[in-house]
């Protein structure tokens, strides 16, 4: 199996200005400093070789994402990151759930993204997401390195999909 990954973040703002000394013809101004596109696979920089993604639901208001033991694309397969980086994460909080989660590095073995392993953590509201591009920075999963907790309210849903390498 080979994988491709094309991650594209894109954010163009355009402004008009107005004045009596503007150039109609000219007076608009384009701002996308930070519009990055890349096309990765296993033999770039960062490499890619593994994904998973999940509608991953909660019980109780919490849940582990052990990336060790990842969801397939069957019920039988499970996606193990262990050895690898990872490169690319994209987490969900649907506009349907009601309250807020939260992603962090696990309290058990649990998994920064930065090469030192640093705590991190990001609370999304309904309807919100946030993309990690980790460009190999992250630390190798393992034993000691590989879980992220899930909290939120009830039986919530946090969509992901993550990439590593």
């Amino acid at each position: 199996m080979s994988l491709s990954v094309v991650s594209t973040t894109k954010v163009t703002i355009t402004e008009t200005l107005e004045g009596d000394f503007v150039d109609p013809a000219n007076a608009t101004v384009g701002f996308n400093g930070l519009d990055t596109s890349e096309t990765l696979t296993g033999s770039t920089t960062p490499p890619v070789t593994k994904h998973a993604e999940d509608a991953l639901a909660m019980s109780a208001g919490a849940a582990t994402i052990n990336l060790a033991a990842l969801p397939g694309k069957t019920a039988e397969e499970t996606v193990n990151f262990t050895g690898l980086k990872l490169q690319l994460a994209i987490f969900e909080n649907p506009a349907t759930n009601a309250n807020k989660i939260k992603i962090a590095k696990g309290a058990s073995n649990g998994y920064g993204t930065c090469a030192s392993g640093d705590d991190w953590d990001v609370t999304l509201s309904p309807g919100q997401r946030v993309k990690l591009e980790l460009d190999d920075a992250a630390p190798d999963v393992g034993s000691g390195a590989r879980t992220l907790d899930i909290t939120g309210t009830g039986t919530q849903v946090l969509n992901y999909v993550l990439v590593a390498g």
